[in-house]
């Protein structure tokens, strides 16, 4: 998972998701507020009836307080599934095997296969003989450095799901919702009896979603956000930061905080020619510098949309322009 440089939502766990946006001009300023520790770290957190939440141990900037893996099932049921099994950390993996209890896991399901998500996925299943379910696998060769957390070459799933397809047990259903964007593989996963929806990294509950070309595409993730505003979902479990009870309403301010930070490229492009590190300044007033590079990236994927669709042009000495 990466974050976005400016996040706009903060909390923890099960707590209130608290939007922290000002709109000034034209451009949007947004602030977070990291929970102080001590952090649920590895235990079993109850959120709903057929769903328990377990933190792993690699909070970061870019993770929050670290992923958050569910266990979906009944608590006193025969069987559940995994999703988001996490990073390949031993004391993760003991967590969630507590997490699961006597219970037997039939799917072991990744919404992506960044680092932080998908490589706990190998070594659960070759303890319980899980299978592994969900996004397609994916592995991206990118020569010099990148801002993203690098994808998971471990990642070998017995089952790949489209959209609509999904897996079922004792009491619970999910069902495989596709939202490429944040990377081409993205899945999310329905809670069919309660309308919860698993939402990865596409929706989170503390920050906006990094979208990081070649892989992250900025048309795909706006359509797959357009695709969740047309959902009834009631609530989204992430796996970064506090569960979203008004679904609609965050996305709908994600599409929005899009928007403008189309405006404020294309208002930019209309002044001057500039290198996409021309961006940073007037965009992110007061960024983090260990987030400088993910911001480049974020524009960048702008930037491509925008040449896709006709209203921007990259000339010669990496310099962007108004089309």
């Amino acid at each position: 998972m990466l974050s976005s440089p400016l996040p706009i939502a903060g909390g923890v766990g099960g707590g209130p998701c608290k939007l922290a946006v000002r709109h000034r001009a034209r451009h949007v300023r947004e602030m977070v507020t990291i929970p102080p520790k001590p952090w649920p770290t590895g235990l079993g957190e109850d959120v709903e009836p057929l769903v328990r939440r377990v933190l792993a141990p690699n909070p970061s900037p870019y993770t929050f307080t670290g992923t958050q893996t569910y266990v979906v099932g009944m608590a006193d049921g025969p069987d559940c599934a995994v999703i988001d099994p996490g990073p390949n950390e031993p004391d993760h993996i003991a967590a969630i095997l507590a997490a699961v209890g006597a219970r037997k896991i039939l799917a072991i399901m990744c919404t992506h296969t960044h680092r932080d998500h998908s490589p706990a996925a190998a070594p659960l299943a070759a303890a319980t003989g899980a299978p592994i379910v969900g996004c397609a696998p994916l592995v991206l060769a990118v020569d010099g450095p990148r801002s993203d957390e690098a994808f998971d070459p471990t990642y070998a799933p017995d089952r790949v799901l489209e959209d609509g397809e999904g897996m079922r047990g004792t009491g619970w259903t999910l069902t495989a919702v596709a939202t490429p964007g944040h990377t081409s593989n993205h899945l999310c996963f329905a809670l069919e009896e309660s309308g919860a929806l698993f939402t990865g990294d596409h929706v989170m509950g503390w920050s906006t979603s990094v979208v990081i070309p070649p892989d992250g595409d900025m048309g795909d993730y706006m359509a797959s956000l357009d695709k969740l505003m047309a959902r009834e979902d009631v609530r989204y479990h992430s796996a970064h930061g506090p569960a979203i009870e008004k679904p609609r309403q965050l996305v709908r301010g994600m599409i929005g905080h899009r928007r403008q930070r189309e405006a404020q490229i294309l208002r930019l492009l209309g002044e001057a020619a500039r290198p996409v590190s021309g961006f940073i300044p007037e965009m992110y007033k007061g960024l983090d510098p260990r987030l400088v590079g993910a911001a480049e990236m974020s524009v960048t994927a702008h930037l491509l949309d925008l040449a896709r669709r006709g209203m921007a042009v990259r000339r010669e000495g990496e310099l962007w322009a108004i089309a």
